[in-house]
């Protein structure tokens, strides 16, 4: 009995030893085990911790033995060291995934880039009523008696007494149609994709699909083909009418709207291309090559044109370096522009491919730039702003453009391929043509106020056809464009007032250029002095936007107001706005009544965007759906009447009736920006 308790008694401390044993063998691999580090390392983060070790059961621990069929005991020192060394293991090379498809590797990733896909853009349809756009003015712009040509459907009397009838109307189909409106609606679908390669590097497009397509132009009712042997037609075009569709014969029959085809349905293909370029940010500055957008301060001269509401755009295919020092928000850019290279060997019968090339050295428009500005990082701008403090934006980009040769007025590129024997000069003249033009900008940003001015000026001197070749005809032009905003009402409430000015010529007849692409001037040796801006910076719906096309030799005054009814944090906003703008002419001796004033216009809108858009965090874009219905009346002045003598003439071959009367014009918007 004594020799069993005996027995026992030595099992059992076998067995506490052999526990007390396990466990100060667990405690020394739990000291062993690194904990996970707290800085970042290629590995570390992207691995799971060790699991901590589980603790010692209660009850006794039982030894396993270790033979072939039996595990071993576990060790938890070499589970942790197994596990360091797996971490510590790159993946293979070959492309191959990790056992766990969802585990991702760093250093992986960027060893084997993997492109990311953007798309941006916006969907557009307006509908616009011109009417009246002619100013009650009798002629036509051929004549030079008008702004605006005159509706087909449209009858009317010139101030020298010729008639201009379509007697179509009427129920004995007989009567002179009298139509003062016009109207349509046209569409965009802007698609800007972004190939993002890596973190610094990365391709840029824009692409529009049935760019400004006019609805209902491409019925199964019309076609053209281009006349034989390159013949002109008299509607001055080298097309031709390509017969009849049986089943559409006449326009009231069209049933659908074919694909636009260029030379076919269609002044244009149903996609254009727009823009193509990269951008390489290395360390010491960014790379920029391609067709790419150009943009300055507030897009007087240079206007990108990429608002869901543009027409016109400033692409130049360029090569650009900019650098900059960030703490300060310095910046200096330097470009090399590819404005026009005259003729080159491109061939449309060339359908095999190759490398066109320039056939014209001295023909080029060569352009250099070089801009140096301040732009305050947007968040920084805004801490900055909501503590009161004043910040200041702007800088100076300049531009030297020249060309030696260019071709003869009327030629083009692939005209100019011809035969030398049986053509003087290759179709070439002298141009020897030289601006320098520096543009500055200036933002000031103070609480809820800004103020943003913007002056250019075009110093140089060209040779004209039309004058002696030993005489170069100066360039001195002059632009300048303020805006002042301020807001108020949570943001709500938008008081702006604008100006702008563009100097004129005070020996031209004529704020738009002529036939010949210039202003004719009166005796040929005044500088060409008549300032445009670009035809995308919008001031009001009427005069500049659609008959002036631009602000151009004239100046105006625009105060505005808008107010937000409804503003929401997700972007939703419905509002409206009103806005007078009077313009002035620069010189008077180039509007048709040889007066200053020009017109006042008013124009009234109402806008709503949704609250579905991804774009719709930043107030100063637009996202997801908006509309907008506008409307406008311009009241034309002086400027705009006939001359005594033209009123004496017209009474003569008996008109009467030559007062001005306003225009209007009604605008409804409808889009996606995405």
């Amino acid at each position: 009995m004594q020799a069993r308790t005996t027995l026992r008694a030595r099992q059992l401390c076998l067995l506490l030893a052999l526990a007390a044993g396990f466990a100060a063998k667990t405690a020394r691999a739990q000291d062993a085990t690194p904990a996970p580090s707290s800085t970042s390392t290629d590995r570390g983060q992207l691995m799971p911790p060790p699991p901590a070790a589980a603790p010692a059961a209660s009850g006794p621990a039982v030894a396993q033995p270790v033979n072939n069929s039996v595990s071993p005991a576990v060790d938890p020192a070499t589970d942790a060291n197994d596990l360091a060394k797996q971490g510590n293991e790159r993946p293979s090379s070959d492309g191959s995934i990790p056992s766990k498809p969802n585990e991702a590797f760093s250093e992986d990733w960027w060893g084997r880039t993997r492109p990311v896909f953007e798309i941006h853009g916006y969907f557009r349809t307006r509908g616009e009523l011109f009417h009246n756009f002619a100013l009650g003015r009798h002629g036509d712009v051929t004549d030079g008696q008008a702004l605006w040509p005159q509706p087909l459907d449209n009858s009317y009397t010139t101030t020298a007494g010729q008639t201009r009838n379509v007697q179509l109307c009427g129920d004995s189909h007989t009567d002179a149609c009298q139509d003062k409106t016009q109207s349509g609606a046209n569409l965009r679908f802007r698609i800007a994709p972004e190939l993002h390669i890596s973190d610094n590097l990365r391709v840029m497009s824009q692409i529009d699909l049935l760019d400004n397509i006019v609805l209902g132009s491409t019925p199964d009712a019309y076609a053209i083909k281009p006349n034989e042997a390159g013949t002109t037609s008299s509607n001055g075009t080298g097309y031709a009418s390509a017969g009849y569709n049986g089943y559409a014969p006449l326009g009231a029959f069209s049933t659908t709207q074919g694909t636009p085809t260029a030379g076919v349905n269609s002044w244009q293909n149903s996609v254009s291309v727009k823009r193509v370029w990269a951008e390489y940010l290395t360390p010491f500055g960014q790379i920029a090559f391609g067709r790419m957008p150009n943009q300055w301060g507030l897009g007087m001269l240079a206007n990108a044109g990429d608002g869901i509401d543009s027409d016109y755009q400033s692409t130049n295919d360029r090569i650009r370096f900019a650098t900059g020092y960030k703490p300060l928000d310095l910046y200096v850019a330097g470009m090399w522009d590819f404005v026009n290279t005259g003729p080159t060997s491109a061939s449309p019968y060339d359908v095999n491919g190759g490398q066109p090339y320039n056939t014209c050295n001295l023909c080029n428009v060569n352009q250099w730039g070089v801009a140096a500005f301040r732009k305050t990082n947007p968040e920084a701008q805004k801490l900055a702003l909501a503590h009161g403090n004043l910040v200041i934006n702007g800088g100076v980009f300049t531009v030297y453009r020249s060309q030696y040769l260019d071709l003869k007025g009327g030629q083009t590129p692939i005209t100019t391929q011809t035969d030398p024997t049986t053509t003087q000069n290759n179709n070439l003249e002298a141009r020897r043509a030289w601006a320098i033009i520096p543009d500055a900008w200036l933002q000031v940003l103070y609480k809820k106020f800004r103020l943003e001015a913007e002056g250019v000026m075009i110093y140089g001197a060209a040779q004209l056809p039309s004058v002696s070749a030993q005489q170069a005809t100066k360039i001195q032009q002059f632009g300048l464009t303020t805006q002042a905003e301020y807001l108020a009402i949570e943001d709500k409430l938008h008081i702006n007032f604008g100006f702008g000015w563009a100097s004129g010529d005070p020996w031209v007849d004529s704020l738009n250029p002529g036939q010949t692409g210039l202003q004719a001037e009166k005796n040929g040796t005044g500088p060409i002095s008549t300032f445009h801006f670009h035809p995308d910076y919008r001031v009001d719906l009427i005069f500049f936007r659609h008959i002036l096309t631009r602000v151009e030799g004239a100046y105006y005054f625009r105060p505005g107001v808008n107010y937000d009814f409804l503003k929401n944090a997700n972007g939703q906003k419905f509002g409206g706005g009103a806005a007078i703008i009077w313009s002035r002419a620069s010189e008077f001796v180039q509007t048709p009544g040889h007066k200053r004033d020009l017109g006042v216009e008013l124009d009234l809108q109402l806008y709503f965007q949704a609250k579905d858009g991804a774009l719709n965090d930043d107030p100063s874009k637009v996202g997801g759906f908006y509309t907008m219905l506008q409307y406008g009346v311009f009241f034309p002045l002086g400027g705009l009447n006939y001359l005594p003598v033209q009123q004496t003439s017209a009474a003569t071959n008996g008109v009467t009736d030559i007062s001005l009367s306003s225009a209007q014009t009604i605008r409804l918007f409808l889009g996606v920006a995405y």
